[in-house]
């Protein structure tokens, strides 16, 4: 028998941390609101709106700005927030921020425009936020 013959090398499955799964899901999902917008500045129309203060007939004052910026700040502090809070903790501010943010996303829909690469990310976001729900929602007890 040989002994020196090499064995076929067996890919090894290792289990990933609820935390860093969920850390980044929110990636993923800052990535898709950032492309998302990135590619509406390439919509016929959409550049002019911007620069006339308004888009969709919804008026760009510093206050709505200033909302969109805490809209936008939450995800990016939870992809931080999921890899450092204490499980029980970690568990719940996901599953809150993930509907939270499913029903920022369900509101989306009345602004009364939505192309069809908007629609895909719309899909995409609602799946990735119902995957940090649920990954939260399954977190494992030790």
């Amino acid at each position: 028998m040989n002994t020196n013959a090499k064995s076929p090398k067996i890919l090894e499955d290792k289990k990933v941390n609820v935390k860093i799964k969920l850390s980044a899901l929110w990636v993923a999902l800052m990535f898709c609101y950032t492309y998302a917008d990135i590619l509406g500045f390439y919509a016929p129309g959409n550049l002019e709106e911007l620069i006339s203060g308004e888009i969709a007939g919804i008026q760009m004052t510093q206050g709505m700005l200033f909302w969109s910026a805490i809209l936008m700040v939450i995800p990016s502090v939870m992809v931080f927030l999921s890899l450092i809070l204490k499980a029980k903790a970690n568990r719940l501010v996901n599953i809150l921020a993930g509907l939270a943010y499913l029903a920022v996303l369900a509101g989306t829909f009345f602004t009364g425009r939505n192309p069809a690469y908007y629609l895909f990310f719309a899909a995409v976001k609602a799946s990735l936020l119902g995957l940090i729900v649920w990954q939260a929602w399954r977190w494992p007890k030790n």
